[in-house]
């Protein structure tokens, strides 16, 4: 009975220990994603592939009726779609409301359908909303925007539920870091992520 018991003691004790060794899970990350019109998607794709909890920017389309768009057809201001990044990123790195701030901070929300040189609706500007959750936090931020006055001119700033979302073609995606020495890049681009840098030094990525 003693050595009985005794057996039963020592296998629970090696289960114990075998059990402390194994090492933990680590449960995934939970992502979101944040989806923004504002002009370009050159542009913002090079400004929010810096952002600190920032792991995914992809350059498509997402607004408009036709399925699956090239973006000769976008361009033609005629499938409803606008140029859009979609943003994947850490909540516990970055909130959403923090890539508000950069979005709302980066280009001009009060021109409609146009960015620089850039016209059509294609480059409107648009937070398009994944949950609730984010359209109120769009809403009450941008009209925090308007009831201080933070520009001259009305915000024209849609904001709308995200619908389909298509990537564009391949050569879009990185585009700034693929090709630094097009023109567009010197003139457009490069001038806009320097400034970007400078104003938000803590939400840049190491």
């Amino acid at each position: 009975m003693i050595k009985s018991i005794s057996t039963a003691l020592v296998l629970a004790m090696v289960l114990s220990v075998s059990a402390q060794s194994q090492p933990k899970k680590v449960e995934p990350k939970k992502l979101e994603v944040a989806t923004f019109g504002a002009g370009c998607f050159w542009c913002t794709e090079a400004v929010f592939l810096n952002v600190k909890g920032v792991t995914k920017v992809v350059s498509g389309y997402t607004g408009g009726k036709v399925k699956n768009p090239s973006y000769r057809e976008v361009c033609t201001g005629l499938t409803g779609h606008a140029e859009v990044t979609q943003i994947t990123f850490d909540p516990t790195v970055v909130t959403f409301e923090d890539l508000l701030e950069v979005f709302w901070n980066t280009h001009d929300p009060t021109t409609l359908n146009k960015q620089g040189a850039d016209e059509g609706t294609q480059y409107r500007s648009a937070v398009f909303y994944a949950n609730e959750a984010q359209k109120k936090t769009a809403e009450a931020y941008k009209k925090q925007l308007e009831e201080a006055h933070t520009y001259k001119n009305p915000i024209v700033t849609e904001i709308t539920a995200l619908g389909d979302f298509y990537p564009a073609e391949d050569y879009h995606q990185n585009y700034y870091a693929l090709n630094p020495n097009q023109g567009y890049c010197q003139y457009v681009i490069r001038p806009k992520v320097e400034k970007f840098k400078k104003q938000f030094a803590a939400k840049l990525k190491k």
